[in-house]
């Protein structure tokens, strides 16, 4: 078999569906594998744009997303995507190819050193050497890029390689149960949660996997324990529950950080130190318990007292057998605390004042999403509002990073859900920096004759870093731009492009873009001018006054 033939049938067996990719010339022998191969070539516009959706593939189904990029440029755009991935525990494999490694018809031009670049990126990268070992370098690069924690890793396949034949078959994947925590460790969590008088849970981003959510949810119908959730934990539990407190949007002084405050013991389901902390640990302090796939990653905010190692959803199963409701919980201060949250959230949502405001854009738009309709946030000012005023019904519904937190991956996120999920709603939201880094995906959708609504959020400059230079006490400097014309740009795509000219008109716009089909870009001016107020001032001085 040739290798590049043997290379897709390895593909195969692996159960991939869709590459992302911009080829080159190095990736032909393996394009014209494809071209009789099951498996969905999607070109798409950008490395960065393939990256993107692979990497959102891989998170929403387990399975490793891959993209394929060509060498030198090709390479070297797919950074991003890896750094994305590796830090959002999204199983992603990256291809790329290279010119011939036997022998050397154009010396150095486009070579650059891939693997070494591609090292401190991902779990696993190599060069394929030999036809023979393709089987084996890309059964080690599915099984490390999905077992936990996830990320990515990378394959380059040189051009004389792919030509190369081979004898050898794909090696199927294998199946393996996860390690479960050792029972001493279980024992003292029980005890440690039996003891303690105001305990409460905390869900992290690794408890966005597996079959976490459902164990967690069982966990809290039998002990009643309410729960806060970080950023990348949004939907772990239904936000309407409640039991649940909030979200830990913001790095400090919010009402969610209150009640961490108040808790004598947190059980931290899923910590990733990749989020900003939610808490931070002192002498004195909370009890923590750590429950997770990896030991704690230790430093002077975090030293949980108690680790419980093995796989989440049986670490969670096994508390649940062990423990009963206690009468010395006491969950008074909590459900204040969630009560006076959920009256400050409301505040804003009604608000007609134009251009529209954070709460009533959040507001809106969950109003015209289904339970499980996906939004996938880019990231800027807006980000913090939906993570914390957005509830959550479902896992993986709200899809932002809080990682990496690149801008640009909003548009290809949305994209990959969509492919994920046809049947459901899905709205990317984008503020217009992050939409212009990625922007022309909009043909990619179009062309895969996807029904797409994009949210445009357009303040005409970089919001996000504007609040924070506030902050800072600097004056307003350097971080306005100009904008094309959204509607205008969308129709050169063949999308459709609108215009919001009220706030009461956002909900009607966005139902009819979802009637009608297709993709729509919805051009909406918004006002950030207030959110430094509400964010730093106003949410710290009430928190406090609780």
């Amino acid at each position: 078999m040739k290798a590049s033939d043997l290379f897709v049938k390895a593909l195969e067996t692996e159960g991939v569906e869709y590459l992302f990719a911009i080829p080159g010339e190095e990736n032909l022998d393996l394009i014209e594998s494809l071209r009789q191969s099951r498996i969905r070539l999607i070109i798409t516009r950008h490395e960065q744009g393939a990256g993107f959706m692979a990497a959102t593939y891989g998170r929403l189904t387990g399975r490793a997303g891959v993209c394929l990029a060509t060498l030198g440029p090709g390479a070297t755009n797919l950074v991003t995507a890896a750094a994305y991935a590796q830090l959002g525990g999204m199983p992603m494999v990256m291809i790329t190819g290279q010119k011939p490694i036997k022998s050397s018809k154009q010396g150095q031009f486009q070579i650059i050193d891939v693997i070494d670049m591609m090292q401190p990126l991902t779990k696993f990268t190599r060069q394929i050497v030999n036809g023979d070992s393709i089987p084996s370098r890309i059964r080690e690069a599915f099984r490390l890029a999905q077992e936990e924690r996830p990320g990515a890793t990378h394959l380059e396949l040189p051009e004389d390689i792919a030509t190369e034949h081979s004898t050898m078959v794909p090696l199927l994947p294998s199946f393996g149960r996860r390690p479960t925590a050792e029972d001493k460790a279980l024992r003292a969590a029980a005890d440690a949660i039996r003891d303690a008088r105001r305990p409460l849970l905390l869900a992290g981003a690794g408890a966005n996997r597996k079959l976490t959510c459902k164990m967690l949810r069982e966990l809290i119908d039998k002990l009643g324990i309410p729960v806060v959730a970080t950023q990348m934990g949004k939907g772990v539990i239904d936000e309407t529950d409640p039991r649940f407190i909030g979200n830990t949007a913001l790095s400090d002084g919010d009402f969610v950080h209150r009640a961490i405050h108040t808790a004598d013991l947190i059980i931290n389901i899923g910590h990733d130190v990749v989020e900003k902390p939610p808490f931070f640990m002192h002498e004195g302090g909370p009890k923590v318990v750590h429950i997770n796939f990896n030991s704690a990653q230790v430093d002077p905010v975090y030293f949980p007292q108690i680790e419980v190692i093995g796989d989440i959803a049986h670490s969670l199963w096994q508390l649940k057998e062990q423990i009963e409701p206690q009468p010395q919980w006491d969950f008074s201060e909590f459900q204040r605390i969630r009560a006076a949250l959920k009256m400050h959230i409301s505040e804003g949502a009604d608000s007609d004042a134009f251009p529209i405001i954070s709460q009533r854009l959040v507001r809106d738009v969950r109003k015209v999403m289904p339970q499980d309709g996906i939004i996938a946030l880019d990231n800027g000012m807006y980000k913090l509002w939906f993570a914390r005023n957005y509830p959550a019904y479902l896992p993986n519904t709200v899809l932002l990073d809080n990682a990496l937190a690149t801008m640009g991956a909003g548009l290809p996120s949305a994209m990959a859900a969509k492919l994920v999920y046809p049947e459901r709603r899905v709205m990317a939201i984008c503020g217009d920096g992050g939409f212009m880094m990625n922007s022309q995906e909009m043909e990619t959708a179009v062309r895969l004759g996807l029904d797409l609504v994009v949210l445009v959020l357009r303040d005409d400059g970089y919001g996000m870093i504007k609040w924070k230079q506030a902050q800072m006490k600097f004056e307003d400097y350097g971080l306005d731009f100009g904008n094309p014309d959204f509607v205008a740009y969308a129709r050169a795509y063949g999308a459709h492009g609108h215009r919001v000219e009220k706030a009461a008109d956002l909900i009607t716009q966005i139902e009819e873009c979802f009637g009608a089909g297709g993709v729509h870009l919805i051009d909406v001016p918004v006002d950030y001018s207030d959110d430094d107020r509400i964010l730093n001032n106003e949410i710290r001085e009430l928190s406090q006054a609780l």
